[in-house]
């Protein structure tokens, strides 16, 4: 049976819910080990003293920031979990808002929240009901392993979920990070007309069921095909880049292409 990777509780007011945190999402990818080319013998990493070669157990490692000075801090982890902001496990929340006033770009990753003990259902229950009815998310935060974070807890059919959010200063600019910056695209021509329709046309609503990590069960043919000594298919080259000159007649046989199908 999964196990809570955190407990503590939901605090609004003066309402104070126990809870426990759970993993909503895994990874199904495969997962290779690491061999030496031309061996079966595997890669393993270990944490050595850069000076004197030897390893160091995980319990005499300590946290440290070197400064420019060259002076280099070190910090305990209890010393860590002192400073956690209030001391406690509690989700504190400051606000509730809107979800659709929240870009996607901000969200991280999902837990499940769940009542920490039976006789915490109830008042659990009502605030799921009560952020349903009025749908407004939690904005709150949270310490987990040394790492305050700014999260988002929402309700859908009586159970509540939390989402991690990024802080406003880890959302990089894009104008700052691109290398090469898009041209303002003209909004009264054929190509923008044409690349419009294409979007209507292939416009559909969200069904996570019908896409397939299709990589994966790619990677998972490879070795199935390596095991049993077959010929390896490689996939075709990725198409090239669409001329400005072609553009408009790319975008009239995409519609066509889609229309037909």
């Amino acid at each position: 049976m999964p196990r809570s990777i955190w407990t503590g509780s939901i605090t609004f007011g003066l309402v104070t819910v126990p809870v426990g945190l759970y993993s909503a999402t895994e990874d199904h990818g495969v997962h290779f080990h690491q061999y030496q080319r031309g061996t079966t013998d595997r890669i393993r990493y270990q944490r050595v003293n850069e000076r004197t070669g030897e390893e160091v157990a995980f319990s005499e490692i300590v946290r440290g920031l070197e400064e420019d000075s060259g002076q280099t801090v070190i910090v305990e982890p209890a010393e860590l979990d002192e400073i956690a902001p209030g001391r406690s496990r509690s989700i504190d929340v400051t606000a509730f808002v809107d979800l659709d006033e929240i870009d996607p770009i901000y969200f991280q990753k999902t837990y499940w929240l769940a009542p920490a003990k039976p006789e915490n259902g109830k008042v659990y229950g009502l605030l799921a009901a009560a952020m349903e009815a009025t749908n407004r998310v939690a904005i709150a935060t949270f310490v987990m392993r040394n790492k305050q974070y700014l999260c988002a807890v929402r309700a859908e059919g009586g159970v509540l979920s939390l989402e991690t959010l990024y802080y406003a200063d880890e959302i990089r600019e894009p104008r700052q990070e691109l290398d090469h910056l898009p041209e303002r695209a003209e909004t009264d021509g054929r190509e923008f007309d044409m690349a419009r329709t294409l979007i209507e046309s292939m416009s559909a609503a969200w069904r996570p069921e019908d896409y397939r990590d299709t990589f994966t069960d790619k990677v998972k043919q490879l070795v199935e095909d390596k095991r049993a000594g077959n010929e390896v298919i490689t996939e075709s080259a990725p198409p090239a880049a669409t001329d400005v000159t072609d553009l408009l007649e790319a975008l009239r046989l995409s519609v066509e292409a889609r229309r037909a199908s």
